[in-house]
């Protein structure tokens, strides 16, 4: 009997599982193994307590969630006008606009940051916290549009028509239909941009002159100085806390698929 690995339709699948085991599954192990061992290899606490006695290190925790929280607002407060208005065919009836709003995520962010750098020096505005922030919401607003064009594109616009034709003012119908009906879309924005916001490394290193320290660039120092159990201590914090953030995000999926609030 002959047989052949790809005779089913299942198997088709194993390349992708042997992926995500060794690049997925495998580093995200390693990671958890470092952060309760010592430098000896022993199981131990040591690096979590050491992260809880260092003020600067909790400190920087601490500023790194406000400006992740401070990004994602004002990418919400930019983001969702601009999806509305390129989702509204009423307001923006070409293709192109939206392609203009979604190019800036084809270029490589090493390379955004630093025509943002080049821009401050260019009029002559000087580096530090006010250039973080408007760095990181440049870099991260294309992620709040998207996915918030791409719901109230798919949403139910018959709802809309019902609200008009009961009378509802135009402000009333925004306020009650589309806003709920596009909160899937905001919830996938925020968590497209707090993750990568809260973790990033080199857009604060660029943009401040290594002079504001966050999060990611303390575990970036603390593996490239070989610290590796206390840099996966870290990480793994990092990572708890994402993982608790996108719990809130696992309710909405199946409504967002759908375009609309169950």
């Amino acid at each position: 009997m002959k047989f052949n690995i790809f005779s089913r339709r299942s198997s088709w699948a194993l390349p992708y599982a042997l992926f995500l085991g060794f690049f997925v599954a495998l580093p995200l192990v390693l990671i958890v193994i470092y952060a309760f061992t010592n430098s000896a290899g022993e199981f131990s606490m040591v690096n979590f307590r050491k992260f809880l006695l260092q003020p600067e290190a909790v400190n920087t925790f601490i500023y790194s969630i406000g400006i992740a929280l401070v990004t994602t607002f004002l990418c919400i407060l930019l983001g969702y006008p601009a999806a509305y208005i390129l989702s509204n065919k009423s307001l923006n009836r070409s293709q192109t606009t939206v392609l203009l709003f979604i190019l800036p995520m084809w270029i490589n962010i090493l390379v955004r940051t630093l025509a943002t750098v080049a821009l401050f020096d260019f009029v002559h505005l000087p580096l530090g916290e006010g250039a973080l922030i408007f760095g990181m919401v440049y870099n991260f607003l294309p992620f709040m549009i998207y996915p918030i064009y791409n719901t109230l594109q798919k949403m139910d616009h018959s709802l809309i028509e019902a609200a008009e034709d009961l009378g509802a003012k135009p402000s009333t119908v925004f306020w009650k239909v589309t806003v709920p009906l596009s909160m899937p879309g905001v919830t996938s924005g925020i968590m497209m941009v707090f993750m990568p916001t809260i973790s990033t490394f080199a857009i604060a290193e660029l943009l401040t002159m290594n002079n504001i320290k966050l999060f990611g660039t303390t575990i970036q120092e603390n593996i490239n100085n070989g610290m590796w159990n206390y840099g996966a201590a870290l990480s793994l914090i990092m990572l708890v806390i994402i993982g608790i953030t996108s719990l809130f995000s696992d309710g909405d999926e199946q409504s967002q698929n759908e375009g609309g609030i169950i």
